[in-house]
């Protein structure tokens, strides 16, 4: 139903439901009342569930609707394991808890009607589902398993608790051990399992690919590009043409590199840099996608349904065809390409005292790797040093101008976590042969704060100049986690100054600071970012906490995120004069929604990375059952501690397993005590654990604790069996 007849027709249903006259009705009945012909049924069901979802109307215990009394509250029900779950409702900052025997057959992800049924003081509210407005999720990722005149599909992901009962006639043909889709035709009801049929065979869970191609479908992450965007690609020119450059600043004579991974092939930013004087002239070249994704085409329509490109262990899933982001809109060396530039002045203190944002035309002359980079800059290394001569003086600009704008980015109290991100390396079929941490190195920073600068100047220019604009937001953290983290930090002797309400960022920044180098640093760093709230995209600039500034926005990754694709288009109607009302009014309208949408395709596609590495650590680690590793105590939980390995791969040592005494979990200190020989097992400690078990469908690993005896003899064990390979 198209938006602005949708809001039409909720005004007409609400004031009829809020009429004097009203009696309290069900769907079918006001049907009746307003002579809705049958086949607009859904559509007037449509409008209820809308109000309902506001908050406007409540349903009653016999299906009738009634003007809201405020008894009822509407939201999104996360479904546990264990059968019980959670409803989050927008706006409120805690979820409600649903105890298994109210849940009343709502599945994970539906949209939910609850009444609170307690709210007892400093604990969390509880509540009971009362009615389904819509459902989630109708299509699931199952492992299909067959009988003799049936089969049933068992969920991958176990928050839908129930196995669904498949007939033999609607199987698809699908045997045991199948990754299927199963769209879901009846949920079922108390004592009755839910129905469903299978609408794609993925494969066998043995074969290659298809542990990652069900993380896809579960996702419902869009993969193949429609015919007709195909073919508008098609139609895309392969070259920069003399009239594409018409009016443009020129910049192609200015000495310009890319600097990226070695396997990126989408190269969307560039990097010019002089010094004159007492100032640096940064550039920051960012390819002009806008130019060639035209809005409300299918393209456009596409992109911002995608949201953004996601990042798998075994495949990117592009926003934009690879026919454009790999080339037209990649930066590739020795080719004109058609920019938006942001061209910085800046003094020896990190001030950006002038700017100019601007269509351009650029030509790189070299494509570097960060590798590369750090070799000349770090490394000192003679033949990278020889191959890039021309270009070494200003990899040595870069170096310093980063540092500046590092250590002013600092001063200010932005926040700066150094994790390392995981790489998975796989063979051929997709098996995980290597895990490493994939460590920042001078040039991965260097281009991090580039981009930094350049996000940070578009945003405070159009901030001030009071246009609709897409932000980047990241609001302060919760009073209630910051006491949390300042009363477990008091236990390794750190404290941070928090007022009644805030905290400044300078403070954990402080605090980052301090615990550098030492045994708690992994651990505290971990804690002080899960007591953080998430970024997203808003239409208001409302600061950025972590980076410590009051503007900020995506501008620099046009061919892989969306945001940054509405704000080039935003800024170049600016340019060109063509901001009058009407547009300002058109972006007004829109762009509450975009940001809304990539704000959720963004946790999309974070959390659908996350599952593909956890599917491929499982497998890792699978081949290594029985062998010891050293670790740090990375999580501590009543149910036990999570131990992270030096390869980023993280564990569950059980409770259960820690047969020497009965442990008990301290919550103010984040700690498993012996009862009876008072061990202590707390975050941040050493300990040595041998790989007990996986499990590939719960994506969980299980560590058991070696003891220090035992891996003496381990140690002994191995050096003997060397000594022997030795002598052999």
């Amino acid at each position: 139903m198209e938006q602005e007849l949708l809001q039409e027709r909720k005004k007409t249903i609400y004031q009829f439901i809020c009429d004097d006259l009203y009696v309290p009705m069900k769907a079918k009945e006001i049907a009746a009342v307003l002579s809705v012909p049958k086949t607009m049924r859904q559509e007037l069901q449509e409008v209820l569930n809308a109000l309902t979802e506001e908050g406007k109307i409540e349903v009653t215990s016999k299906g009738k609707y009634i003007k809201s009394e405020g008894k009822y509250l509407t939201g999104t029900f996360t479904a546990h394991p264990r059968g019980f779950g959670f409803v989050s409702v927008e706006g409120e900052e805690e979820d409600i808890f649903i105890p298994e025997s109210q849940v009343n057959g709502a599945f994970h992800m539906d949209t939910v009607q609850v009444a609170i049924v307690s709210e007892t003081s400093g604990k969390r509210r509880e509540g009971t589902v009362t009615k389904i407005i819509s459902r989630g999720t109708s299509n699931i990722v199952c492992t299909y398993e067959k009988s003799k005149t049936f089969g049933f599909a068992v969920p991958d992901n176990p928050k839908f608790g129930a196995d669904i009962f498949i007939p033999q006639e609607r199987s698809k043909g699908a045997v045991s051990g199948h990754k299927v889709v199963v769209e879901i035709t009846d949920f079922g009801k108390a004592g009755r399992k839910p129905e469903g049929k299978v609408v794609e065979i993925l494969g066998h869970v043995n074969d290659p690919g298809t542990d990652i191609l069900s993380v896809v479908r579960a996702y419902n992450l869009p993969v193949e590009f429609s015919g007709k965007i195909m073919n508008q690609v098609e139609h895309v020119s392969n070259d920069v043409t003399t009239a594409d450059m018409a009016g443009r600043m020129d910049l192609r004579e200015w000495q310009t590199v890319t600097i990226d991974g070695e396997d990126a092939k989408d190269l969307d930013d560039a990097i010019t840099i002089t010094e004159e004087g007492e100032y640096y002239r940064l550039g920051v070249h960012i390819a002009d996608v806008t130019n060639y994704v035209q809005e409300h085409s299918a393209l456009d329509v596409e992109a911002l349904n995608r949201g953004t490109s996601v990042y798998l262990v075994d495949r990117v899933i592009p926003m934009l065809p690879h026919k454009l982001s790999n080339g037209i809109c990649s930066l590739n060396a020795g080719e004109n390409r058609l920019a938006l530039s942001c061209i910085m002045k800046i003094d020896k203190k990190g001030n950006v005292v002038d700017h100019t944002i601007a269509e351009t035309v650029i030509r790189v002359d070299r494509r570097m790797s960060y590798t590369s980079v750090k070799k000349i800059l770090e490394d000192k290394d003679e033949a990278e040093i020889r191959e890039y001569e021309e270009f070494v003086p200003m990899f040595e600009r870069m170096e310093k101008l980063a540092a500046i704008l590092r250590k002013k980015r600092m001063s200010r109290g932005s926040i700066d976590f150094d994790f390392p991100e995981t790489k998975i390396i796989l063979d051929e079929k997709g098996k995980p042969v290597e895990i490493k941490p994939y460590e920042r190195n001078v040039a991965t920073k260097i281009i991090e704060d580039f981009m930094l600068i350049a996000n940070e100047t578009v945003a405070q220019d159009y901030f001030w100049q009071e246009l609709p604009f897409v932000y980047r937001t990241h609001d302060n953290p919760d009073s209630e986690k910051i006491k949390k983290l300042g009363t477990f930090i008091h236990n390794f002797g750190y404290t941070i100054k928090a007022g009644q309400e805030e905290i400044h960022p300078k403070e954990l920044q402080k605090l980052l600071l301090k615990i550098e180098g030492t045994p708690e640093e992994a651990l505290i760093s971990r804690l002080t970012l899960r007591s953080m709230k998430q970024a997203k995209y808003a239409t208001m600039s409302t600061g950025h906490f972590g980076l410590a500034t009051p503007y900020y926005c995506h501008f620099t990754s046009p061919i892989r995120r969306y945001p940054d694709l509405q704000i080039h288009r935003i800024i170049k109607d600016n340019l060109r004069g063509r901001m009058n009302e009407k547009k300002i009014e058109h972006y007004e309208k829109i762009l509450p929604e975009v940001a809304k949408h990539s704000s959720e395709m963004e946790r999309r596609a974070d959390e659908a990375e996350r599952e593909t590495e956890k599917l491929k650590k499982v497998e890792y680690m699978a081949e290594h059952i029985g062998e010891v590793f050293e670790g740090v105590i990375s999580g501590v939980t009543e149910w036990g501690f999570y131990v992270e390995l030096p390869n980023t791969v993280e564990g569950l040592v059980h409770v259960t397993s820690l047969v020497d005494d009965y442990f008990h979990y301290s919550e103010s200190t984040y700690e498993l005590i012996g009862d009876v020989t008072n061990i202590h097992y707390k975050l941040g400690q050493k300990v040595h654990v041998m790989v007990a078990n996986t499990d590939k469908i719960l994506r969980t690993i299980d560590f058991r604790l070696v003891k220090e005896e035992e891996q003496q003899q381990n140690d002994a064990a191995g050096a003997d069996s060397r000594s022997e390979a030795a002598d052999s």
